[in-house]
Parts: C-alpha cells; sequence; structure tokens
C-alpha cells in the first residue's frame, strides 16, 4: 500500500504534466479528428475532406497539496503530501491518440480512430493514514490518531485501449443556421487494472518509536487487480506494455453543436456544441484475477502498518492480510474473478463565441457523471476553461484559462502551425511554482482535398 502511494506522489512530480487533454485544440477552428473525438458530431465539420491524424499525445498530472515550489525548495515530499487535516487528491493522466482517418462525403463525416489511455489516481486518502502508511515507527513519544472517514479512500490505476467508428451528419440548415449531430461507437480493449478501495474506516492508528499500529478498525476494504498490476505498479513498462488487451467491452459517444454562420464568408460567429463521453464499460478477465472485499474488524492488538513498507503490487497486500493476520480481522465477504469497470463518463458543453476577425473566445466546461468513490469507476475531473484563441488560418495561438476540482486555477499556451500543435494547460501557472498542476501534449494531423 506505501508504495502505491509513494508511487502516484513520485509520478506526480517525476513527469510533471496536468489535466485536460489536448485543451485549446480540441475546439481549434481547423476541425479534425481531435474536435470529433471530443464531440462526434464535428466530423460533419472537417477542414478538409479527408482528415489524418498521425498521433498526438496528452499527459497531465495534478494534485491538491503540493505545489511545484515545495520541489525546488527541496522540502520534504512525502511529509508535505500527508500534512494537515485535508484529504489527498491526485490523478495522473495519460492520452495517446494513435493513427486515424476521417473524411467527410455529402452532408455526412465518417472516422476510424484509435487510444490508449493511462490513468492513476489517488481519491480521498485520509492524510492521516497516508502518513502512518509512508513514514515508519519514530515518534518520540507514543501519539494516538483518530481516523473516521465515512467516504472510499482509494488508489487505482487501470490501462486500455480503444477503437471507435464514427459518423455524424448536418441536420438541419436554413439560411444562417445550421445543427449537426453524431454518434461514436468505442470497441474498448482493457489491458490492466488495480484498485484497493477503504471504505467507512473508523479506526485508531498509535505510533511511537516502537510501533506503528492501526488498531480498533472497522470498515470495508476491497482489493482487485489485473494483468501486470498484480505483481508491480512501481515502472513505467507496467503502464505501457498492456495499452491494448483484448476485446472485452463497448462505449458510446454522442452529441451536436449548433452554428450560427457568418453573413460573409466562411466560419461562424458562434458554435454551440455538447456532447457525452466514455457510455460504457469494460471487463477485465484472466486467470490470476483478483477482486475480493473484505470487512474489516481489527481489535485493540492491531496491524503492524511496517509490514507494507516493501510491497510491490496489491498481490503482496493480499498475502500479508492472508498470511500475518486472523481471518477475522479481514473477514472475506465476496469474491469475483472477472473485474467490470465502468469508463470515466463525462459531459462536454463549449461555445465558441467570435470577438473580432480573427478572433474568438471559447468556453469549455467538462462535468463527471459517475461517482469517483466507487470501486468499479474509473475517475473524471470536473473543469471549466476560458480560451481567448487568434486564427490566422495556417497559424493559431490559444490562451487556455481553466479551473479544476484537484489543482484550482491553471493558466497555459497552445499554438497550431499547420498540422502540427503543441500547447500545456498550465505552463503560464507552472512558473509561479505555487501551480499544483502541470501538463503537455503535441501531436500532428494533416488534411487534403
Amino acid at each position: 500500500m506505501k508504495k502505491a502511494i509513494l508511487l502516484l506522489a513520485c509520478l506526480a512530480f517525476g513527469s510533471s504534466f496536468g489535466q485536460d487533454h489536448f485543451s485549446g485544440i480540441t475546439t481549434s477552428k481547423r476541425v479534425g479528428i481531435l474536435n470529433g473525438n471530443m464531440n462526434p458530431s464535428e466530423f460533419s465539420n472537417l477542414d478538409s475532406r479527408f482528415e489524418i491524424q498521425l498521433t498526438a499525445l496528452s499527459l497531465g498530472v495534478s494534485n491538491n497539496k503540493i505545489s511545484f515550489n515545495d520541489i525546488i525548495d527541496g522540502n520534504d515530499v512525502e511529509s508535505l503530501l500527508f500534512a494537515g487535516n485535508d484529504n489527498v487528491d491526485f490523478n495522473l493522466d495519460a492520452e495517446l491518440a494513435l493513427p486515424g482517418v476521417a473524411f467527410r462525403l455529402l452532408d455526412w463525416g465518417f472516422a476510424v480512430s484509435s487510444k490508449a489511455h493511462i490513468k492513476a489516481n489517488v481519491v480521498n486518502v485520509d492524510s492521516q493514514l497516508g502518513e502512518a502508511l509512508v513514514n515508519e515507527a519514530d515518534a518520540l513519544e507514543i501519539i494516538t490518531s483518530d481516523i473516521y472517514n465515512n467516504g472510499n479512500q482509494r488508489v487505482n490505476a487501470t490501462v486500455w485501449g480503444e477503437l471507435g467508428f464514427s459518423v455524424a451528419r448536418k441536420l438541419w440548415e436554413k439560411d444562417l443556421h445550421r445543427i449537426n449531430g453524431g454518434l461514436t461507437l468505442k470497441l474498448l480493449f482493457p489491458g490492466s487494472y488495480a484498485n484497493i478501495g477503504l471504505s467507512n474506516l473508523d479506526a485508531n492508528i498509535t505510533t511511537s518509536t516502537t510501533e506503528n499500529r492501526l488498531h480498533d478498525a472497522t470498515g470495508s476494504l476491497n482489493i482487485a487487480y489485473s494483468g501486470n498490476f498484480g505483481e508491480s505498479f512501481s515502472d513505467s513498462s507496467d503502464y505501457t506494455s498492456s495499452l491494448f488487451g483484448n476485446l472485452n467491452g463497448m462505449a458510446t459517444d454522442f452529441g451536436f453543436d449548433y452554428q450560427l454562420k457568418n453573413k460573409i464568408g466562411k466560419g461562424n460567429r458562434l458554435k454551440v456544441g455538447a456532447s457525452i463521453k466514455n457510455l460504457g464499460s469494460m471487463t477485465f478477465k484472466g486467470d490470476d484475477n483478483v477482486s475480493n472485499t473484505y470487512e474489516i474488524n481489527i481489535p485493540t492488538s492491531g496491524i503492524d502498518l511496517n509490514d507494507f513498507n516493501d510491497v510491490e503490487g496489491l498481490d503482496d497486500v493480499k498475502a500479508i492480510l492472508e498470511n500475518n493476520y486472523p481471518d477475522s480481522y479481514f473477514e472475506e465477504k465476496e469474491t469475483k474473478k472477472d473485474i467490470k469497470v465502468k469508463l470515466p463518463t463525462v459531459f462536454n458543453l463549449y461555445a465558441d463565441v467570435k470577438v473580432v476577425s480573427k478572433l474568438s473566445v471559447t468556453l469549455f466546461m467538462q462535468q463527471r457523471m459517475g461517482d469517483n468513490e466507487k470501486d468499479n469507476q474509473i475517475t473524471a475531473i470536473n473543469s471549466f476553461s476560458v480560451t481567448p484563441r487568434v486564427s490566422l488560418g495556417f497559424f493559431e495561438a490559444f490562451l487556455p484559462i481553466g479551473n479544476n476540482e484537484i489543482s484550482g486555477t491553471t493558466a497555459g499556451f497552445g499554438f497550431r502551425l499547420g498540422g502540427f500543435f503543441l500547447g500545456s494547460n498550465s505552463a503560464l501557472t507552472a512558473l509561479t511554482s505555487e501551480s499544483k498542476q502541470g501538463d503537455l501534449y503535441f501531436g500532428f494531423r494533416f488534411g487534403f482535398l
């Protein structure tokens, strides 16, 4: 358990990346496959008759406790992460857009796209519990802390791939007005999965120079893993070696957009779009799958948290619980062989408003539709952004200013030069060193005819 929490804390600042994928470029004036991935109705608005996406990569990390200033000053990251009374939230999210193709035909738009996802999260972890797991017994005096958390404290990691087939169509057009609709069907290829969830924990932790003990504890514990993550998830290869597993799930995206066109020339005075993404689930199957739920009833004698110092994966955690302590401490209540998880379903709403020629402002909102504390839920983050944009045809520059529920306010910068683009949601706020988020994305695509 300690290894899992430490891993995510290190990733947050070893990688230094941020949050909303391809923010700014997904609402670009040059409509391409990334726009359609955000809202499938946009495939009706493709800039070129044929669009080829070679590759694109977006990486993001955020947390609610540690800033870049803490890292620069050489502060003790582990201690700061679990300092104070606020629960710890952390999110690492990577999306690799693989080669794809899209084209327009009359009033229709079509696309085939593929992506790989890596997500790792700490959700609602109690700071006192985290500190006890990270720090070995070294208190100069005996300290007993009470912990009560009626939520679900999670450490979770998920890797999967997807293949999408999209269709969009102009639904209505009259004079200066146009409405499009679109749908994407996704085939899902689950790779690796790990989850440890500790819900409704009511416990005491006693630390001193000789002990680091969790005792008088009740609650519920879920341990589930599949693929590489059973043995380890402390190396980057544990994630990248299983981007695509076997086909075992389906999901859909659907959306609409409305356009108020310019009276003269191409382009829009206003575009408003809405979509629901990732409506579906996938199932991890395998002979080595584990999904166990335990009822916790630990007496005053307690368990030694230092037992978990050297664990590499969740199978080590499971072995310690079952071999080092009586069955009554962790009574098995449910066992499953297959692990079914829900995708991070989100509702997207955006509006692009023309201010003057070549200058527009895009407002974007993402609202999750699932519960991040559910053990079978891949997490998503609520966010909002305002993006001023200068569009000069071949060149485009934008300044995303946003806010999300984990790291707070961010400001970044991005540009497009022909088919190449590069950007960040947090490049400007990262310069202040107080930013709790960092991110980067880039890619290349081209269109013709």
